[in-house]
């Protein structure tokens, strides 16, 4: 299912038209962060400039750090206001040994780096003034997944969709990779792209590669030490250190697609979407997808937490697409202002229904405002995905909606999403 959600105080003034027919998901833009993302490579290909996509973050693991700490009860004499000498002989310090600290990094990155990868893209470009087509190229990193040559990546490194009023880009017509200690470009097939997850998977014909270790991104916790590892502004096998800033911190790309991410302060440029942000043990807790740019910014970079793609990558490489769970709907959400400015209730607001989808089968109508899902109360299209998202292709969805100054409860049947 894909329903999309759309934020505006007065609700009949909203513009149907900022929908998207094939992927229709509310978000709620008052607790979430939207800004433009580096990852945005209309600008560059406009001037025919080498376009490099999308960024992110840094993290490393604490805990094996702390062994190269040195402890030290120290004694400090400290006058009073008397004049007089003081013992603090409980003051405990820690002191680092700059020398582990290296040694962290160093065998981080030693063990990490050679399961990066760049990938460089080739794309077609149709100017719709001078009706004609020219190339343009983007930059971005992979993690390898496997020894036989899948490699996980972002989907808007390999599946762009950006356009404008005076170009159309299209697909990509070529996705090369690039091994760590290896000057070969080899050619990738795209297996399978999930605009949503922002993931994608390729793959290169080649075997005995070096796949990447997989941590735990559910245990990673504010303050660890985070490491990301890519291909910035096209400087292969570079590496980043910082801290993990935010655990599930939930931010929202120019796409208006919503993610909950690890958020870091690594220094971040374009190209490193796409490779991992890993911890002290070199493992990959997230991959690099999303930085937040503009003036007075500097070092908010998020990365897609590694558990939550491992079902998407899996189902990449085994169907080429991300099977779904599909109501059918487009709608609003409704808040207590809108909702009593329209004579109707909070809830999610039923503004279109797609042909022939469960919705339509299960007797949903436009303008019906859903208040429970599952004997849980929603006001958020985001609620009723969380809810939704739990249950499989054909399981049951049990919905109470607000219709004619009446509560009706209807059961959907989930379809798989088209």
């Amino acid at each position: 299912m894909d329903e999309n959600n759309n934020n505006n105080n007065t609700f009949k003034s909203i513009d149907s038209t900022n929908f998207n027919s094939s992927y229709r998901e509310f978000k709620n833009s008052e607790k979430k962060f939207n800004f433009g993302f580096t990852r945005n490579v209309l600008a560059p290909f406009l001037f025919g400039v080498i376009g490099s996509i999308t960024v992110l973050a840094v993290s490393l693991n604490v805990p094996s750090i702390k062994e190269n700490l040195v402890k030290k009860l120290v004694t400090i004499e400290t006058p009073n206001a008397y004049g007089e000498s003081i013992n603090n002989e409980n003051i405990n310090t820690q002191m680092v040994s700059l020398a582990g600290y290296s040694e962290t990094g160093v065998g981080v990155a030693a063990k990490v780096r050679p399961s990066i990868v760049g990938i460089e893209v080739e794309y077609s470009v149709n100017s719709i003034f001078y009706r004609n087509t020219s190339t343009a190229t983007a930059a971005g990193s992979g993690i390898i997944i496997s020894e036989d040559g899948y490699i996980l990546t972002n989907n808007h490194i390999v599946n762009s969709s950006s356009s404008s009023y005076y170009y159309e880009l299209g697909k990509a017509n070529k996705v090369t990779v690039t091994l760590y200690n290896d000057k070969t470009k080899y050619d990738a097939t795209i297996v399978g792209t999930d605009s949503q997850t922002d993931l994608a998977v390729i793959k290169i014909e080649k075997s005995g590669l070096t796949a990447a270790e997989l941590g735990d991104s559910d245990a990673v916790q504010v303050g660890e030490f985070a490491m990301a590892i890519g291909n910035p502004l096209g400087l292969t096998d570079s590496v980043t250190a910082g801290i993990i800033s935010a655990v599930n911190r939930e931010v929202s790309d120019q796409d208006g697609n919503t993610y909950v991410a690890i958020q870091t302060d690594a220094s971040i440029n374009s190209g490193n979407s796409g490779g991992a942000l890993v911890n002290s043990k070199g493992q990959v807790i997230g991959v690099n997808t999303l930085k937040l740019s503009g003036n007075g910014v500097e070092g908010v970079g998020f990365a897609i937490p590694i558990n939550s793609t491992k079902e998407i990558y899996e189902q990449l490489i085994q169907y080429n697409k991300v099977k779904r769970p599909y109501i059918g709907i487009g709608g609003y959400d409704l808040d207590e202002q809108t909702a009593e400015y329209n004579n109707l209730v909070i809830g999610i607001y039923i503004k279109t229904i797609d042909d022939f989808s469960a919705a339509e089968k299960a007797g949903l109508r436009i303008g019906d405002v859903i208040i429970e899902v599952e004997g849980t109360k929603v006001t958020k299209m985001d609620e009723l995905n969380a809810i939704k998202n739990k249950k499989q292709i054909g399981d049951t969805l049990k919905l109470k909606v607000y219709r004619d100054g009446k509560e009706k409860d209807i059961t959907v049947t989930l379809q798989e999403q088209p």
